[in-house]
């Protein structure tokens, strides 16, 4: 479908949204693309990469033909961001063991503390050109 990396996110998520526009604003090399995960390009990443079909409970990042989920989904974004956000990357050197039970433990509350919307987010028209379809 794309070249380009590709961040899934859960695209009624409130809190998913703002950390899509976060990395929208901190890419300055405007190389990351952006699918819900209940799009129909979200679903289809998600059949390509053999992906469970409903689950929207992580952020997936898919570079080069690798699919990365959780926290190393996360960390793996910021490479792609403006250079003080790439440091984040350095905590990679934690285990995915422990990484990973803090991320989800946030992905579980996420609703409750953030809220959610009635319907994915519409990008803006000069946002638009970085969402898949």
């Amino acid at each position: 479908m794309s070249e380009a990396p590709v961040i899934l996110f859960d695209g009624v998520c409130n809190f998913c949204n703002y950390w899509v526009q976060f990395a929208i604003r901190h890419n300055g090399k405007q190389d990351l693309k952006f699918a819900a995960l209940q799009s129909p390009a979200g679903t289809a990443l998600r059949q390509q990469y053999d992906l469970h079909p409903t689950d929207i409970s992580t952020v997936i990042f898919i570079e080069n033909g690798k699919v990365y989920t959780q926290s190393s989904a996360a960390l793996r974004i910021c490479l792609h961001l403006n250079t003080g956000w790439k440091l984040f990357y350095g905590l990679n050197v934690i285990p995915k063991f422990l990484r990973d039970p803090v991320y989800n433990f946030i992905a579980r509350n996420r609703y409750r503390w953030f809220g959610k919307k009635e319907q994915c987010m519409i990008p803006t028209a000069e946002q638009r050109a970085r969402f898949l379809d």
